[in-house]
């Protein structure tokens, strides 16, 4: 092997100081030249195992190539061959445990892996900036087909994409005022800012794609509708019903779910009141129940809207922490303080019923569980109390019922999610195909993406040979 740097090249961000008070992006990305200067470090494997652990299966070895080369054009080129949300997938998926995990030099002695998700990054938004999407002509030949895609977030954008460059009518069906999905109302501005996925929306408009807002299938479109108007349909509405724990005290004021949140802050630019009308609570003492990305990013953004005192309640420890290790770490940089192996059992209130305090138990790990994680065991006479005025529970999210409760035909697996085959997308229900977090329960933004690429193989299919 040549000889080649053994740290990744340094990238700017924000200072902790700074950044904990705005919701500006905390990473600031590479230039061009410390783009080529990390591009080096690649050693373009054959058989590069990088590309197949990607569920987009992108060509990473290709445009990591030319970048080093300096060829932009080139490097946007193969990106765009694969995927059609790489300024996002850059900044939100978790490489350190897809392709930088098996990166090969990575693996070797004391060195890390090449910086895959910047270069990412890199090219994406420098193709966003030198894009002239006026230029993006959709074919204008007879198309083959038209395909309806419920809900606007990475799965659907992906397969709408994929299918209209196939010269398949696209319509779009988004039940909120912004599409997007997840990526507008759950993903705060600091991590994704929301400039980025309306570029990323409008290159995928741009292929010819109709997006129709305000549209909530099941009430104000009903599915007969769907499936008589259109050749195939493919149901991407997401996981966006809040789990709650259910303790005690859970109705009182100032328990939040992590899903109401992040939307009034990020869908409805609560952070910006009064400049925009949604109000949100500024707290004093934040304790936020959870140890995923969702948990991160609802504790960081209570620091920025003010909070004196922001502590993350998790039941496992630092190991099994499922949050990106880069959130953890800026979070902590950030001010966001840790109780590990501690889990709430109750809440407690005021005589108003204003939130207090957490009544807490200490965790030790047992044996693992289903998930392969050491099941957390409460420990006797362990209880304490944190104060706290405001609880964001960030414990995962249920199917979203709207759509499937008036679509019975539907198949449904036993935790309430559409049963679909996962390597077609194919439903109980011909030319009805389905996946992201509606089939998977929330999962990453990548993961929901691969989804609508094989989807999109599978309709067109369908449509050709029907």
């Amino acid at each position: 092997m040549a000889k080649k740097s053994r740290t990744k090249t340094p990238i700017a961000e924000q200072d902790p100081q700074i950044r904990s008070h705005n919701f500006d992006e905390v990473c600031l990305g590479y230039t061009i030249s410390e783009g080529q200067e990390e591009a080096v470090r690649c050693l373009q494997c054959r058989n590069a195992p990088c590309i197949a652990k990607c569920p987009v299966m992108i060509d990473i070895p290709g445009f990591i190539l030319a970048i080093k080369d300096g060829d932009m054009a080139k490097a946007a080129e193969v990106l765009g061959k694969y995927t059609n949300l790489p300024a996002i997938c850059g900044r939100v998926c978790p490489q350190e445990k897809q392709c930088e995990q098996v990166c090969r030099l990575g693996l070797a002695k004391n060195y890390e892996p090449v910086a895959i998700g910047k270069l990412e990054r890199l090219v994406a938004d420098w193709s966003l900036e030198n894009k002239d999407f006026s230029a993006v002509s959709p074919a204008s030949i007879k198309k083959l087909g038209k395909v309806a895609v419920i809900g606007s977030g990475p799965s659907g954008l992906t397969v709408a994409g994929d299918l209209a460059k196939l010269n398949y009518d696209v319509t779009i069906f988004e039940a909120l005022h912004e599409p997007g999905g997840v990526l507008t109302y759950g993903i705060p501005e600091f991590r994704l800012p929301k400039r980025i996925v309306k570029k990323e929306i409008e290159s995928i408009a741009a292929l010819g794609v109709k997006i129709e807002t305000n549209i909530i299938v099941g009430k104000t479109l009903k599915m007969a509708e769907i499936m008589a108007d259109f050749d195939a349909c493919y149901i991407s509405v997401g996981a966006g019903t809040p789990n709650f724990m259910g303790i005690a005290g859970t109705s009182l004021n100032g328990v939040y779910s992590s899903s109401e949140y992040l939307t009034r802050i990020n869908l409805m630019h609560s952070y910006e009141f009064p400049r925009y009308a949604t109000p949100i609570k500024h707290s004093k003492k934040v304790v936020v129940i959870g140890g995923g990305n969702v948990a991160m990013d609802a504790a960081r953004s209570a620091k920025r809207l003010g909070a004196e005192e922001v502590t993350v309640v998790y039941r496992r420890s630092l190991e099994e922490l499922p949050a990106r290790i880069e959130e953890y770490h800026h979070s902590v940089e950030e001010g966001i303080e840790y109780q590990w192996l501690t889990n709430p059992v109750e809440y407690l209130g005021d005589e108003e019923d204003n939130l207090m305090g957490v009544k807490c138990i200490k965790m030790a790990l047992g044996e693992p569980d289903e998930s392969g994680r050491r099941r957390p065991e409460a420990i006797a006479g362990s209880e304490f109390v944190i104060e706290a005025d405001t609880v964001i529970e960030a414990i995962g999210q249920g199917s979203n019922r709207v759509l499937l409760d008036t679509f019975p035909e539907l198949t449904l697996n036993r935790w309430g999610y559409i049963a679909a085959d996962p390597e077609t997308g194919k439903t109980s229900i011909p030319g009805v195909f389905a996946g992201g977090d509606i089939v998977t329960g929330a999962a990453t933004v990548i993961l929901a993406m691969g989804a609508g690429k094989v989807a999109a193989v599978e309709i067109d299919k369908y449509i050709q040979n029907k």
